[in-house]
């Protein structure tokens, strides 16, 4: 009988951030199809409205490594509810705005919603039996590329038979049931890393991700040789140089050097940095190839809707696939299953760079593409939450979801220079540009690849379970990192209710 409840309560504590997450990932996506109904309705230019897209990309940037580390503090359960009710109030303001102004701001607010995945991640860590925690991540994970991708096929129905106000009604109405239910349902964190944030780590992170990700979402438009893009890449680079410094010499870091250079990390991340680059790139320039108007000599002058459908069997592979790559990662290793991931995404691509004669060659590219992604972002996650303390599981994985976030930034504004770099009489793209552009793509996952091979045999070992625990090679990072690696004293457990909880469990 207590086996059953236990499984009752996780199973509804995954129900609850499953939505959370789903709502975050949708908002991702969602208006992007509908920029161009966005500028005519509130009488903007398009270099304004495109601010409605890059503030929620730097927000997010700034505030999921922020809110992991915040959560690790003071409790993973209570931020995961404030990150959703600003999300959520993100959501009403931006249905309710009246100018573009008010608009960019209320995305601005949602962006903080990027809180939610590491959150979601440390609370499954927190109170899922061991043996379930990789597959629970792994699911969670691989639903920000799901939701991206139905954020865009869906954008299209919900606009033709509501208006793009919903775009935000909608989730705004399933964050705050979410927000509503976590309050109540998900337990609170037993596991906390005693300490402060440290302010000035704080900014630095902020301002060198925003010069960083601005400089290269603008790139394209202000050409890459230009002043503004090269200060603000330049500042970029000695922002961070100096981030890094800080954080190693203050008391209590916002994010620990020595944990980003332990080997399962730093290569996973980098893992994580290059499929953004493709993830970004796919979801942004498929969708425009294939609304190209066939009089271009190639694309389909598809609607908003069929476009989003060429996604659709990229965002069900991805779905599938993070459903099973809990259970591959137990029989063949993580390593084995990311490098797969990597390799099939390589293949994808390819195909996406050449074949652009008929629709069902983009079916048959975006679904393998699923596959690939669906393998590898699954498993980096995991990788990454079993690869450090407990203590540090949010900021940890914030971290990685944030490289995924630069390496889109990235990726979009390659892509989109590539594409548009050779432009016909009519003002399209050639042809050319979109071969070359997902070429590129490919290249980056295939430098994915190499790094993926990089990542340590070992961690397979965490998957084990030998006796009703999992089995820990004694060089395990999360085992052998010692408790000052969090910035100050080891993880403490809450309340006898919080250890009579953690006990039942063991």
């Amino acid at each position: 009988m207590a086996s059953e409840v236990r499984r009752a309560h996780h199973q509804v504590t995954f129900t609850v951030l499953t939505a959370g997450v789903g709502a975050y990932a949708l908002l991702q996506s969602l208006v992007t199809p509908v920029l161009p109904t966005i500028q005519a309705d509130l009488h903007t230019s398009q270099d304004t409205v495109t601010w409605v897209l890059t503030a929620y990309l730097l927000s997010a940037s700034v505030f999921t490594p922020i809110m992991g580390r915040v959560g690790d503090v003071i409790g993973k359960e209570r931020v995961f509810v404030a990150t959703l009710v600003a999300l959520g109030l993100g959501s009403l303001l931006a249905a309710l705005a009246g100018n573009i102004t008010l608009l960019i701001t209320a995305r601005a607010v949602q962006g903080i919603g990027g809180g939610v995945l590491p959150l979601a991640f440390g609370i499954v860590r927190d109170e899922f039996p061991k043996e379930k925690v990789s597959g629970a991540v792994g699911l969670l994970a691989s639903l920000t590329a799901v939701g991206g991708g139905f954020g865009i096929v869906l954008a299209g129905p919900i606009v033709n038979a509501l208006g793009y106000r919903w775009l935000f009604w909608l989730p705004m109405i399933v964050t705050f049931a979410a927000a509503l239910a976590a309050h109540f349902l998900v337990p609170s964190s037993p596991v906390r890393t005693p300490g402060r944030i440290s302010g000035l780590p704080a900014l630095l992170l902020s301002v060198w991700l925003v010069a960083l990700l601005v400089g290269f979402s603008e790139a394209p438009k202000w050409g890459w040789g230009s002043g503004r893009t090269i200060g603000l890449l330049t500042a970029a680079v000695v922002l961070a140089l100096t981030w890094v410094q800080v954080e190693r010499r203050a008391a209590a870091p916002l994010i620990d050097m020595r944990m980003m250079r332990l080997p399962a990390v730093w290569t996973t991340n980098l893992v994580s940095l290059l499929f953004g680059v493709g993830l970004y790139g796919a979801f942004a320039f498929v969708p425009q190839f294939v609304q190209t108007p066939s009089s271009a000599g190639y694309g389909f002058g598809a609607g908003t809707t069929q476009a989003g459908l060429i996604l659709l069997p990229l965002t069900l592979m991805t779905f599938a696939l993070g459903l099973v790559a809990g259970n591959l990662a137990r029989r063949s290793g993580d390593k084995a299953v990311v490098l797969a991931g990597c390799v099939i995404a390589v293949v994808a691509m390819s195909w996406l760079a050449f074949a652009h004669t008929d629709k069902w060659e983009l079916y048959v590219g975006t679904g393998v593409l699923g596959v690939g992604f669906g393998l590898a972002f699954a498993t980096m996650s995991s990788l990454i939450v079993s690869a450090v303390p407990a203590s540090q599981t949010g900021v940890a994985s914030g971290m990685n979801a944030n490289i995924r976030t630069i390496g889109g930034a990235v990726g979009a504004a390659l892509m989109s220079s590539i594409v548009t770099s050779d432009l016909g009489p009519s003002g399209l793209p050639a042809e050319s540009g979109y071969t070359h552009g997902f070429t590129l793509l490919a290249g980056a996952l295939a430098i994915a690849a190499v790094a993926a091979a990089a990542i340590p045999a070992t961690a397979r070992r965490r998957h084990l379970v030998v006796g009703g625990e999992p089995e820990r090679s004694p060089d395990t990072p999360a085992q052998a990192a010692p408790a000052a690696a969090a910035g100050g004293p080891g993880p403490t457990v809450e309340g006898p209710a919080d250890r009579e909880r953690s006990a039942e469990k063991l």
